[in-house]
């Protein structure tokens, strides 16, 4: 017996090892929607072709099977699969979700999903957004801090209201005016932050208040007490209901030593009332004014003189007060000419028709006077002495205009 050489040796391990580290070749894809039965061949030997071929049943197969070679020391040249050494055993059968009959569905639990629609909306609103800009907002006060004080206002977090903001002017005993419990009105000035806090203010929502009811002063004409609290090259400074007011010279009924009316008290109204620019305009005269307005009502026949004449009618002095006589105001009939009617320094009768406390101006109308269109151009005298029996007739029309307001 021969000795076994160190190259046959080493041939030998070199074979062996090449055994050992065979690489597994792709796995075979075969699909069915029937179980199929799949003859496998043997373990083919070396330096032979299989002697047997697989045979499938394969119906309306759409993915493309790959077949490759099993020949000794080929690899195959599209996909560089070593093949050597391998049996078909060693191939696994793949798992196939698309081509079975069952059907595959992910299962969902109905309590995992279920909720209560109640309990999903009491939800949303405890997160709702509370307090935007402008808002006016009820709350208590929970704590004091030395900067200022925080307030409960139904959100997640509480409103916070600086110091400087918790009313008009210097508050001296602090802690005393904002205990703990006192329920209070406070303003949105600035909406919540990250954190869902607000800031709040009391000296803000007191001036929308002052606005509001020197705003409807105005309109309704009425008139209102201040005391003068400064002065400059234009008139003079008050407070009204926490707004700093200002009366122009122009508007004082003694406008040349203004500066001695400081501390005094005046009686006036306004004449602008304009909260965007924070413009709050009064006037003494026009205070006069409405209060002779005061004794005036509608329907009412006042004499006057004429004091000017305008391409729209006729400005009428009325003791104090001014009165327009409008063109259509005058008579029924056609009119050429203004100074056919009236002239500058003539005293006339006419009836009061409007009265604009807010603008201070009234509204006269002689037309109203004539018993037939044209009248009080053919025979003016007449009318006017008749003024006062016609006006009579003239009563529940201005009654029934009163009630409509």
């Amino acid at each position: 017996m021969k000795g076994v050489s160190d190259k046959d040796a080493q041939n030998n391990k070199k074979i062996m090892g090449d055994k050992n580290n065979v690489k597994k070749p792709l796995q075979v894809l075969h699909i069915s929607k029937k179980d199929t039965h799949i003859k496998k061949e043997e373990v083919v030997d070396d330096n032979q072709s299989p002697s047997k071929e697989i045979k499938t049943d394969i119906k309306a197969v759409k993915p493309q099977i790959i077949e490759a070679p099993i020949n000794e020391g080929k690899k195959s040249n599209s996909n560089n699969i070593n093949f050597d050494n391998v049996s078909y055993k060693e191939l696994e059968k793949p798992l196939n979700l698309q081509h079975e009959d069952q059907d595959f569905i992910i299962e969902r639990k109905v309590d995992e999903f279920d909720f209560d629609e109640s309990a999903f909306l009491e939800a949303l609103n405890e997160n709702e957004p509370i307090g935007a800009t402008g808002e006016t907002i009820k709350g208590k006060v929970i704590a004091l801090e030395s900067d200022g004080l925080y307030i409960d206002i139904g959100g997640k977090a509480p409103g916070f209201m600086p110091k400087k903001e918790c009313g008009l002017g210097v508050i001296t005993n602090f802690k005393e005016k904002f205990s703990i419990g006192l329920e209070m009105e406070v303003l949105v000035i600035k909406e919540q932050n990250a954190d869902g806090m607000v800031t709040v203010s009391a000296r803000a929502l007191i001036l929308r208040q002052s606005w509001e009811k020197v705003a409807s002063s105005a309109k309704n004409g009425e008139l209102t007490q201040v005391t003068i609290n400064g002065f400059n090259r234009g008139g003079l400074t008050c407070d009204v209901d926490g707004l700093r007011g200002f009366i122009p010279r122009s508007q004082l009924e003694d406008g040349q030593d203004y500066q001695s009316l400081v501390s005094k008290n005046l009686k006036v109204a306004f004449l602008e009332v304009n909260p965007e620019k924070r413009k709050l305009v009064l006037s003494e005269k026009k205070a006069l004014l409405v209060s002779k307005f005061a004794d005036l009502k509608l329907g009412q026949l006042i004499e006057g003189e004429v004091l000017a004449i305008k391409p729209y009618g006729f400005f009428v002095e009325l003791g104090g007060a001014s009165g327009l006589l409008h063109q259509s105001s005058i008579t029924n009939g056609s009119i050429r000419n203004l100074r056919e009617i009236f002239v500058e320094g003539e005293i006339i009768k006419a009836l009061i028709t409007e009265i604009d406390l807010e603008r201070g101006r009234i509204g006269l109308n002689t037309a109203l006077l004539e018993n037939s269109p044209g009248e009080l151009i053919i025979d003016k005298e007449k009318v006017m002495i008749e003024a006062s029996e016609r006006s009579l007739k003239t009563k529940t029309l201005f009654d029934e205009k009163v009630l409509e307001k």
